[in-house]
């Protein structure tokens, strides 16, 4: 008398909730970085080998037209020391990041930094790596 097993186990693996779980991770990525706005100023920054490890609190952006960011709004360089008070006023040690185009004029970055150095505010040129 054979005695046989009705259940058989099968050896095949199933593929499909593999790829469900792909297809979905790759929709939440997908709609994850399109949400994220990145700093939309492109700037051709100048080179430098050193870095720092201050956090700066803000940004000043000058584009090669001209133009002053304070982060992504633009402001009149007229406005930028008001702004800068108002945005740095209750903060411990006030760091200002400069990203300035590499064909910016020296004396609009100069400008920066007197309003950084008449408010006693720490500045930081922004550089790209060598």
């Amino acid at each position: 008398m054979a005695i046989s097993s009705r259940n058989k186990v099968s050896v095949q693996f199933s593929m499909s909730s593999m790829t469900d779980i792909v297809f979905l991770l790759l929709i939440f990525f997908m709609l994850t970085s399109t949400l994220i706005a990145p700093n939309a100023l492109k700037l051709l920054l100048p080179q430098s080998n050193n870095q720092t490890a201050a956090k700066p609190i803000t940004t000043v952006s000058i584009t090669k037209d001209l133009l002053f960011y304070v982060e992504t709004t633009r402001v009149d360089i007229s406005e930028l020391n008001r702004i800068l008070q108002e945005r740095l006023k209750n903060v411990e040690e006030p760091t200002i990041s400069l990203h300035a185009d590499r064909s910016v004029p020296l004396e609009q970055v100069v400008k920066v930094m007197n309003i950084a150095k008449d408010n006693n505010y720490k500045l930081i040129l922004a550089t790209t790596p060598n």
